[in-house]
Parts: C-alpha cells; sequence; structure tokens
C-alpha cells in the first residue's frame, strides 16, 4: 500500500464483518489531513459499508442464479440424452406383451432399461442400475447401453455379452463406480429365454405354481477385468410373466422406515396372474406403502414380459377322401392352418392324417418333422403371426411320391436355401442357435423346391414313397 502511495485507510464495516476499504492518497493540496476529513470520511464509511454489502449481496445471488440456470441447463440436456437413449416404443410380439416404467430419482438417473432385436426374431432384454444419481451416472448409463449393444452385434450368448461388456467398460468406468445388468434373450418362437446376471436384483418368473426366482451368478459390470457369467435357460409357458426391476422397488422405505422388500415382492406377485397390469398394480402398493410424503430415494425400473394364453385355434380336422388311399389321386387335399405359435403340430397331425400308410413309418415322421418345420417359419417370419394370415397346405399324391406345399403370404426377399450353418460358430456364441429350419427341413424330405412372388413364399417338400434301398 505504501508502494501505492496509500496514505489514509478508512475501514468498511457491516455487521461487524470487513467488506472492503477505501484508501486515500495524499491530498492534492499536499496538507496533511485533519481530524475533520477523519470524521467526514468515518461517516462516509458508515454509510457506504451497508450499500456495499447490498451489492455484494446482489452480485452474489446473480452468480449463484447463474450457476443454477447453467447446472438446469446441463440437466436438461442430460436429461434429454437419457430420454433419447431409452426405447421410444415397446417390442411387439406376436402371442407376447411387454410393459415397461421408469421413474428416476432425479432429475436424471442411473437405471436404464432396453431392447434389442436380431434379425432371426429373438429379442434382448437389458435392465441395469448404474451406482450413483445425476449426471455422472445418466454417463455411464449411456456407455453402457452402447458397449452392450456393440457387443449383442457380435456375440449372441447373453454370457459372452455381459463378459465383453465388463472387459471394456472397467478400463472406462470412474472410479468407485458400477453397472448391475441383467441380460436375456427370449425366443418368442417357442417361449425361450436365456438369460445372464452382472449382480442385478433377481427377476421373479410368475407360474401357474408359484413365483420362482430366475438365479444366475456374476459380479457387476466395471469392478475386475476377466469375469465370467453364468448363463441359464428357461421356457416360459403359456400364461407365465417375468418380471424385471431394478432395486429402487425393493429398497423403497415406508414413513416408519420399513422396507418394502424382496418378499414383500413375491407375496404381491403371487396373488397377481396378469402379467399386463403387474406394472400397475406394484406401483399402486408402492404408493400405499410409502405413503403421500414419499421423497424418491432411488431409480424405479419396472419391465413385465408376459406369454399370452394359448392362442391355438384348432383348424377343423380335414375329411380325408377314400381315394388318397389309392396309389394314385389327381385332386389334392387342402387345408389352411391359423397362424398362431404352436400350430405347426396340428399342421404336422394333419398331413400325417391324410398321408396315413402311403409311406414307410421311418419316412413318414422326417416327413412330419419337415412339415411342422416349414409351417412354424409360415406362421411366424411369413405372416408374422398374424390372425388373418393362415398358412396354406396342400397334399398331393401320385404313384411314386407325396407333394406339400406350404404357401404363407410374406414375399419379399428370396429364402436363402444354400447357406449350411456353422456348428462351431454357433455353439462359441458367435451365431445365432437358430436358423436351421431350411437346412433341417432339405435334409429331412428327398427334395425341396422354393417359389416365391411378391406376395407369396411356397416351399415345396418331396418325399418318394420308396428310397433307393427299398425303404
Amino acid at each position: 500500500m505504501r508502494q501505492a502511495g496509500v496514505k489514509l485507510v478508512v475501514p468498511l464495516v457491516s455487521q461487524g464483518e470487513l467488506i472492503g476499504l477505501i484508501n486515500l492518497s495524499s491530498r492534492l493540496s499536499e496538507q496533511e489531513y485533519a481530524s475533520d476529513d477523519y470524521k467526514l470520511l468515518a461517516d462516509l464509511a458508515a454509510q457506504a459499508a451497508p450499500a456495499l454489502r447490498v451489492a455484494q449481496l446482489v452480485r452474489q445471488q446473480q452468480l449463484e442464479a447463474a450457476e443454477r440456470e447453467r447446472i438446469e441447463q446441463e440437466l436438461k440436456v442430460a436429461r434429454l440424452i437419457q430420454q433419447t437413449l431409452l426405447p421410444q416404443t415397446l417390442p411387439t410380439l406376436a402371442g407376447w406383451t411387454v410393459a415397461a416404467y421408469y421413474q428416476p430419482a432425479r432429475a436424471v438417473g442411473g437405471d436404464f432399461y432396453d431392447f434389442i432385436y436380431f434379425p432371426d426374431g429373438q429379442v434382448g432384454f437389458i435392465v441395469a442400475d448404474v451406482t450413483d444419481k445425476g449426471v455422472p451416472a445418466a454417463l455411464v448409463m449411456a456407455t453402457t447401453r452402447t458397449l452392450l449393444r456393440a457387443a449383442a452385434e457380435r456375440l449372441t450368448t447373453p454370457g459372452a455379452v455381459l463378459t465383453r461388456t465388463n472387459d471394456v467398460l472397467v478400463e472406462e468406468i470412474p472410479p468407485k463406480m458400477f453397472v448391475t445388468c441383467f441380460y436375456a434373450v427370449l425366443d418368442p418362437a417357442n417361449g425361450r429365454l436365456r438369460y445372464a446376471n452382472a449382480g442385478h436384483d433377481v427377476p421373479y418368473r410368475y407360474t401357474a405354481d408359484g413365483v420362482v426366482e430366475l438365479r444366475a451368478t456374476g459380479m457387476p459390470l466395471g469392478l475386475m477385468p476377466g469375469m465370467k457369467y453364468e448363463e441359464k435357460e428357461t421356457i416360459l409357458d403359456f400364461g407365465e410373466y417375468v418380471l424385471l426391476y431394478s432395486d429402487g422397488l425393493v429398497e423403497a422405505h415406508s414413513p416408519e422406515r420399513d422396507m418394502f422388500g424382496f418378499p414383500r415382492l413375491q407375496e404381491l406377485m403371487a396373488t397377481h396372474n396378469n402379467g399386463d397390469t403387474l406394472n400397475n398394480f406394484l406401483l399402486e402398493q408402492l404408493a400405499d406403502f410409502t405413503g403421500p410424503d414419499w421423497d424418491q430415494e432411488d431409480d424405479v425400473t419396472l419391465v413385465t414380459l408376459r406369454r399370452k394364453e394359448s392362442l391355438v385355434i384348432q383348424a377343423s380336422r380335414v375329411d380325408i377322401p377314400t381315394n388318397l388311399h389309392s396309389p394314385i389321386s389327381n385332386s389334392p387335399v387342402e387345408f389352411e392352418i391359423p397362424s398362431a405359435p404352436g400350430n405347426e403340430r396340428l399342421a404336422m397331425q394333419q398331413v400325417a392324417d391324410v398321408v396315413g400308410d402311403l409311406l414307410p413309418a421311418s419316412r413318414l415322421e422326417r416327413l412330419k418333422t419337415a412339415v411342422a418345420e416349414a409351417t412354424m417359419n409360415a406362421m411366424e417370419h411369413g405372416n408374422q403371426y398374424h390372425p388373418d394370415k393362415p398358412a396354406r397346405l396342400k397334399v398331393f399324391v401320385d404313384e411314386t411320391a407325396v407333394r406339400i406345399t406350404i404357401t404363407d403370404e410374406g414375399g419379399g426377399a428370396p429364402l436363402k436355401t444354400n447357406t449350411t450353418p456353422d456348428l462351431e460358430a454357433k455353439l462359441a456364441g458367435e451365431q445365432s442357435p437358430r436358423g436351421w429350419g431350411l437346412f433341417l427341413i432339405k435334409n429331412m424330405v428327398d427334395e425341396m423346391h422354393i417359389h416365391q412372388d411378391a406376395q407369396h413364399h411356397t416351399i415345396e417338400l418331396v418325399m418318394y414313397r420308396t428310397n433307393q434301398q427299398g425303404e
């Protein structure tokens, strides 16, 4: 202050706190400051200090408001990103219903769910939970979602997908953070559900005999490299459903600090047989349990997958013309099979009824297998299990062979008949376990032909009444 030429300092004090100084240099008259000058400066400081304090508070409030606005803008961006990453539509699967609910505890959260659609008709289901909340958790969520999708494009088994995701995430995730994740792959055609679990809450399956756990072991993602994940599978029967959820549900507290808990969840599911309304039912029970003043502690995510009750429509049995039991028939037997899961068995049996003893037993069984597979492909892939699009079958018999045509309303891209499945790749999880259909059909019968136009696919199966060995 001396170097700056300051000769006199007057403190500015407000409510006992020093908030500033009045610094004066030498007087222009070069006279010394007198006592009147000191009194004037003291009065000026007494007046200026409160005004300066008000100005400082206003400035501080302006800075805080700008910071809040910046944070709010960042939250809006993060919320927009998160909402964009969450599925905008639910899977539409013939014979299945899917319901989902998501409510973050803050503007953005760490829970997420996702659906992955595969070319062969299978669908992947993901429910995951990132430790922590807010923007950091949302960013880790986005990264994990991307890694899971990238792994699922290359690897078809759930355990392999989680292993690959973990190995990449462990190098990227911030310290003291990890991700719990349940990943399952559903084959809608037969109800087969393959799944693996990376430390997530165990999903529950509702069955006619009670509620059972879908348990598989595995460490959370991002904790340790080189982790392996146990893989299991189950078959969902008609009318059964599976609940995937996050811990925000079971760890919610009542006003008395009781926890909602896993036993309560199981008991509620056991009393509720309708998977379509399960999410709303559980949310109502949660609201009653926590009370109107509940301060949500964690994100809540619910995903319910339900297999509808059997929709197999029993097509009327065909009246078998008596002339089919003679060696030659010029008129085919025609019938339609409604497109619904399981109706391939009906097609197989009706073909067997028509053919009767015209084929040796071993060759008849092979033909029945081929017919069932071809009919299922027609209903599932060609007709998309649409109830108004039946599979149409014709059975021809002549002196040498039985010929069967199965027609759907798919049309479009030609079917690939010259592709041989790679068994080693499928067992290693590098290819889908499906994709055997046409290969199997072709090897079950003596001849297979495919006819196609813009509206229809037709597969023709030919089985000779005797083979070269006289069977």
